[in-house]
């Protein structure tokens, strides 16, 4: 049955707006157009929504997140926001108190960040701090950015880890002056820790991922691009997402394949799989690597030392050469591939291993990187001369505001986190929020790329208003410009005939209110391929 939504403010294109729209049977858009124009193509037998003027916006599409551990941080230990390690341990007390775990049960929280520990000293979590709330469960906390965690001396037992043990390269165990382990684990030294956790039943990663799913539909996103297969799981949660997207699909998902090593690799494209096989609901993007760790966590690799610890330029997770390797092992196998960098330095040595493999200026595989944080204007003219993809999170300025300047100093904070730059320069950059380091909210994050201001409006002046755009490029960032990473530019991120009824309608009109308000703007309901999956008209 074809789908009518009149009285509407569809938005269609910059300054375009349209009145109502038909979507047919098969989910596709059929018309958009005027109120009496689609009154009068639409079948008598269409069901008819009035949207009493409402804003629709094409289904927002997270470029770079981790779905399923968005669904793991619902049911874990919630740190997000939490003010002092004392409001941690609390936390994690009352985890267990309401719980009640199975004794030696392996306990997990996510997204603690130091820098909001002021009365602390903004000092890491430390084992002993662990230790207070509990000595009978291995306790393992992951720091908001996913590059750091901190786990008391049940988990380090558990690990088999001693003051002698050795890390992995690109990782690290933090020792305090007396060569005692403190807990605090770094870059690629933290998956062993995280592996402690019980893995779950198949049944329980379908519940997993239904929750993220929900809570994405309730927040008018219809696509997603995730970071969840991971080389030691990839076919059990490959399995999963198939499992819930056969049965009942409310989220479209491109898989970003994390793979540090080419063996691995290797063994996952010899099953055949690689960038564009799967289905519109759920298919295989691109292979996903780490160059360097966070801002945060000074593990973002730099050219130069940071300027608040002269002492370090951050972490390199890759050798050149073993960037080098796997991007040639991608591309020889039509793979399209998305790394992760941070630091200028990563950034560049990323943009060095795409230079190998992008003849005479053409990126036919849209090979890009995520986060592109810390840029001058030169490294950011190196993206236009392949052509080269920007995965950007406009919602990290909410935190990152408050430190960058203090990292890298006022030269280089002035020229980064520049994505009116990246706009003027034709740049193909698509929004995210790499949810769950923060929340998976559109809106926030269009705030924070229109508003350049923190959750709290601070600073009053913004930070770097240069680098601000406006709500139309902001939507289009999160629309089509991640159709584009995605190949899909074509059928999705545009409400357009022969497009797909992906949508969202919202409370207000981001296009016509306050830019500050549009942090609080509210999703009434989402529609992916002509059905409501979140609410409804």
């Amino acid at each position: 049955m074809s789908t009518a939504i009149l009285n509407a403010h569809i938005y269609v294109s910059r300054y375009v707006f349209a009145q109502a729209l038909l979507v047919n049977d098969e989910g596709f858009i059929e018309a958009v157009g005027t109120t009496d124009e689609i009154r009068a193509r639409m079948h008598e037998s269409a069901k008819v929504y009035d949207a009493a003027g409402r804003t629709i916006v094409p289904g927002f599409n997270d470029s770079h997140m981790h779905l399923m551990m968005k669904g793991e941080m619902l049911e874990a230990i919630q740190l997000l926001g939490a003010t002092s390690i004392a409001d941690v341990q609390a936390r994690c007390r009352a985890y267990i108190a309401k719980r009640q775990p199975v004794p030696g049960t392996v306990l997990h929280g996510m997204g603690w960040n130091q820098d909001y520990f002021a009365n602390d000293g903004h000092r890491l979590l430390t084992r002993d701090d662990l230790d207070t709330v509990t000595t009978e469960y291995p306790l393992i906390l992951e720091r908001a950015c996913g590059h750091i965690l901190t786990c008391n001396s049940a988990a380090l037992a558990l690990a088999g880890l001693t003051p002698e043990s050795v890390p992995p390269e690109g990782g690290a165990y933090d020792h305090d002056e007396t060569g005692r382990l403190t807990g605090i684990v770094r870059e690629n030294a933290c998956s062993a820790i995280l592996a402690l956790r019980r893995d779950r039943t198949p049944d329980e990663l379908d519940q997993v991922i239904r929750t993220a799913m929900a809570h994405a539909s309730a927040n008018g996103i219809t696509s997603v691009q995730t970071m969840d297969l991971r080389p030691a799981t990839w076919e059990r949660t490959l399995a999963a997402y198939e499992r819930v997207q056969a049965d009942h699909p409310t989220v479209r998902v491109y898989h970003q394949v994390n793979f540090m090593e080419p063996e691995g690799f290797r063994r996952f494209l010899a099953t055949g799989r690689r960038t564009g096989t799967g289905n519109a609901w759920n298919r295989i993007g691109p292979l996903k690597m780490f160059v360097d760790g966070s801002l945060g966590a000074r593990t973002a690799l730099m050219r130069q030392p940071y300027h608040d610890d002269l002492t370090t330029c951050g972490m390199a997770t890759l050798t050149p050469e073993q960037i080098q390797t796997m991007v040639n092992l991608a591309t020889e196998n039509k793979c399209q591939v998305a790394m992760h960098a941070i630091g200028d330095g990563a950034i560049e040595r990323v943009l060095d291993a795409y230079d190998a493999v992008c003849p005479d200026g053409q990126n036919p595989l849209r090979l890009g990187v995520v986060h592109v944080q810390i840029t001058d204007q030169a490294l950011l003219e190196r993206f236009t001369k392949n052509q080269i993809l920007a995965y950007v999170q406009p919602i990290f300025l909410h935190y990152d505001i408050s430190i960058v300047r203090d990292r890298v100093g006022e030269a280089l904070a002035s020229t980064s986190y520049a994505f009116n730059t990246m706009r003027k320069l034709g740049i193909h950059a698509s929004y995210g929020t790499d949810c769950p380091v923060e929340e998976l909210n559109p809106l926030e994050c269009i705030y924070c790329a229109v508003t350049r201001r923190n959750l709290r409006g601070e600073p009053s002046e913004g930070f770097e208003m240069q680098e601000a755009v406006d709500v139309s490029a902001a939507v289009d960032a999160y629309t089509t410009e991640s159709a584009y990473v995605s190949f899909e530019e074509n059928v999705k991120g545009r409400l357009q005939p022969g497009f797909y009824a992906d949508l969202a309608v919202l409370t207000d009109d981001i296009f016509a209110i306050d830019p500050m308000r549009i942090k609080d703007v509210g999703v009434v309901a989402t529609m992916v391929g002509g059905r409501w999956v979140h609410g409804s008209l």
